[in-house]
């Protein structure tokens, strides 16, 4: 699909309310088909200003490339839906992208990458009552807990809340937990079996009913560990892609080791499919289905 940015743009200019037209005639599905998995593409880096992949810091800034690299991924077998922020979901939406895709949108954005306040996640994007006006199917929220930085209990009490508003409108939230610190000024996620152990536990225990919590979870640093890792929680959960590495064939082997535990329902990937650092999009994507 060839992606015209003047087009868009002279839609969103001129007829704002097209956005809200194409979300309403949106084909839905339920969130699990037939298989029982899910294979989500997840694109909503960029609203953190977290625009790099790999090597080139400003990839994901090129929106015709973005978008026609997500088309690619929509249009491929075994793909269920996108995660994204509301700039990104509605350009798909007047693409016609989204029938019969599972619609995810992302939450909180505001803790920016590399900013003091990073920790401080507060909720930036949508709102459980904008994923119900748009017939969006659910929400994803970032929980990054460092005991060192006050800025996590503020991100821990809003994630709570999210976590009633989704539950009380019955839609699906999807809790991406980590334990994160500071070195050297740079904010790191902990993959070690024991801090993943200790975030699941805290993000399973968050608001007043656990009833439509998902868990998007890393593979840890010995994949190994996951069984005993996910055995801290009852909570479907699917796997998150992580950053771009350049050896793609163990991250496939990573996630292949771990689609088979219990509690785990599927994948959702996003710069490690969208850029690939070996072959195409569309190569990636099939590989990354394949091992569903």
């Amino acid at each position: 699909m060839s992606i015209s940015i003047p087009d868009l743009t002279r839609v969103r200019a001129r007829h704002p309310e097209a956005i809200a037209e194409a979300a309403a005639r949106r084909v839905r599905r339920p969130l699990i088909g037939d298989s029982g998995r899910l294979m989500i593409v997840a694109a909503d880096h960029p609203a953190r200003g977290a625009l790099g992949v790999g090597g080139r810091r400003l990839a994901m800034a090129d929106r015709a490339d973005l978008l026609e690299r997500l088309c690619v991924a929509l249009s491929r077998p075994g793909v269920d839906g996108v995660l994204a922020t509301a700039d990104i979901l509605e350009d798909l939406l007047l693409l016609g992208a989204l029938d019969d895709k599972v619609v995810m949108g992302s939450m909180n954005r505001g803790g920016l990458a590399g900013a003091a306040f990073e920790m401080d996640d507060r909720f930036t994007g949508h709102r459980a009552e904008d994923l119900v006006r748009l017939r969006f199917d659910a929400g994803k929220l970032l929980l990054r807990i460092d005991y060192d930085d006050p800025g996590s209990l503020a991100t821990l009490e809003a994630t709570a809340r999210a976590v009633d508003d989704m539950a009380a409108r019955r839609l699906p939230l999807f809790v991406e937990p980590f334990i994160s610190r500071r070195i050297d000024g740079t904010v790191r996620n902990d993959l070690s079996a024991e801090a993943v152990t200790r975030s699941i536990a805290i993000a399973s225990g968050l608001g007043g009913t656990s009833a439509h919590t998902w868990l998007k979870l890393p593979v840890t640093e010995d994949p190994d560990d996951m069984a005993e890792v996910l055995s801290a929680s009852t909570l479907p959960a699917v796997l998150l892609g992580g950053e771009v590495g350049d050896d793609q064939q163990a991250a496939y082997e990573r996630w292949r080791k771990t689609l088979g535990l219990p509690t785990v329902r599927g994948l959702v990937v996003g710069r490690s499919l969208l850029y690939p650092a070996e072959g195409d999009v569309a190569t990636a994507v099939d590989t990354a289905v394949s091992l569903l």
